[in-house]
């Protein structure tokens, strides 16, 4: 007889259902799995057989095959050891066909029986969803994350007897309905906030600019001078995100291995080191890699043109099209990655160029070399560029007014900006850095000087067709946080002075 049990693996940031076979003959006793499996599924053939003698089933004393179709697809991950396990207690006679019909198990097997979370279980959900599976089986670590997706009946298992059991009638496994609902309270700012930086004025307007439009930010100053401390105060600013975005978000953990068994309930602050490889900046066949894991979050590159010239030129389409396709030999994977880059630089190799207090002892080639690591066409993508001085010593000390609540009054000017940009664009998710040139046109109003000063500016700068149009939608974030439906000039003036190199 034959007996088939369906499963998913994850399959780039989508997944792919697997039909795992199983064929029993007379013969020598022996156990294959066949259909293009990695090391780690033929290794299932001693945990499957382990957990089923633990769990108290018998093993059966003949030649037992294990297909896994599709045959050309490359199956990897410890997926399959539940549905490979169900399908040999089919072929012994131990569990009936009709059992398992119409539903769809996925589970790392202990050699106990009990269950292992796997990685990037939403993926699976959603895939087995598309095919109209109704009910399925997963570990019972995983379900938290799987209860995100609607309209499937997920139910979480802890051991392989409990499976069984449940199957017949005789126990019940958790539904993902018995849980409680996911709580979205507002959570307390962990980290530094703007209460905490001393001075710094013209660069905390400029982080609240940048966070309400989504804009990419670059900021330069001397060390020492808060530029980290900024960008650490800005993951703060951030707003909540929406469900959706949560659900987003925990799927590309949970796919990168890094979160299993809980929801990513805050946006990503990721913070590279500059000695990072590109597949890990921008990801592979293993995984999403930094981009993708700042999704709705921020990327923080502190001391930018310390990354090598070939991570910094592959940021070049995700920071355009908010996404990244991962192009193998075998392959091609897209995942998302919209997110804030946040990047901090020294003027000069040694920090101090134009610092009154510091004498900087770079050559000129040493300075023109050093800010031309950052090519013109990524620094035309990011939308913002600020320069910060070092604040003065004798202020370092000085008490900090705290009873202002800075920090608050700044989140809340935020939050109303971004709801007149959900206002204006009709949904959520949609900033004013992600407008097009056309959009841009035919959503956004400059008064009549507005309009004047940016055709005086763009000759006198030499803006780029990119940057033109970063600068009116800077100047319109500008406008929301002023409460303003129409650009002014005062708005427009504002951003040009976040155009400069």
């Amino acid at each position: 007889m034959i007996a088939k049990i369906y499963s998913a693996i994850p399959y780039g940031f989508d997944g792919r259902v697997v039909e795992v076979e199983g064929d029993m003959n007379r013969g020598l006793p022996a156990f294959n799995i066949v259909g293009m499996a990695s090391k780690t599924i033929n290794e299932a053939k001693e945990r499957v057989r382990s957990a089923l003698v633990n769990s108290g089933f018998s093993f059966p004393d003949k030649k037992v095959t294990i297909n896994l179709a599709p045959a050309d697809l490359l199956k990897d991950g410890a997926y399959l050891d539940l549905p490979i396990a169900l399908s040999v207690l089919i072929l012994s006679k131990q569990l009936l066909p009709n059992d398992a019909m119409g539903k769809l198990f996925v589970g790392e097997l202990s050699l106990d029986g009990k269950l292992r979370p796997v990685k990037g279980i939403i993926n699976i959900i959603e895939e087995a969803k598309r095919h109209g599976v109704t009910e399925v089986f997963i570990p019972i670590a995983n379900l938290s994350q799987a209860a995100m997706i609607t309209g499937v009946t997920i139910y979480g298992v802890d051991t392989l007897k409990g499976l069984f059991l449940h199957l017949k009638h005789q126990h019940e496994c958790l539904s993902a309905h018995d849980m409680e609902p996911l709580k979205t309270a507002e959570k307390e700012p962990t980290g530094p906030v703007l209460d905490h930086i001393r001075g710094q004025k013209l660069a905390k307007r400029a982080m609240a600019v940048a966070i309400a439009g989504h804009h990419n930010i670059l900021i330069s100053g001397p060390p020492g001078a808060g530029k980290t401390l900024l960008a650490k105060a800005a993951a703060n600013l951030l707003p909540e995100p929406s469900i959706n975005e949560k659900t987003g978000v925990t799927k590309i953990y949970s796919l990168a291995g890094l979160a299993t068994d809980e929801i990513i309930e805050v946006r990503p602050f990721r913070s590279p080191h500059h000695t990072a490889s590109a597949t890990s900046i921008i990801g592979g066949a293993a995984g999403p890699g930094e981009v993708s894991l700042a999704h709705k979050g921020i990327l923080f590159l502190d001391e930018i043109p310390e990354f090598p010239r070939s991570v910094l030129e592959a940021l070049r389409q995700p920071l355009e099209d908010k996404t990244i396709v991962v192009s193998r030999a075998n392959r091609k994977t897209t995942y998302p990655a919209d997110f804030m880059l946040v990047a901090t630089m020294n003027p000069c190799p040694c920090g101090y160029l134009g610092d009154p207090t510091h004498e900087c002892k770079c050559s000129e080639t040493q300075i023109q070399n050093y800010q031309k690591r950052l090519s013109g066409p990524l620094f035309d993508r990011i939308d913002m560029h600020i320069n910060v001085e070092k604040v003065d010593n004798s202020d370092l000390l000085s008490p900090l007014i705290t009873d202002k609540h800075e920090h608050s009054v700044v989140k809340n000017n935020i939050t109303e900006a971004i709801r007149r940009q959900e206002v204006r664009f009709g949904k959520t998710g949609i900033f004013n850095s992600s407008l097009t040139s056309f959009e841009v046109s035919t959503k956004l109003t400059l008064e009549p000087a507005a309009k004047k000063m940016l055709a005086e500016a763009s000759e006198r700068l030499n803006l780029s067709a990119r940057a033109y149009f970063k600068v009116i939608k800077v100047a319109q974030t500008i406008a929301d946080l002023d409460g303003s439906d129409v650009i002014l000039q005062k708005h427009l003036a504002e951003a040009l002075t976040y155009r400069k190199r």
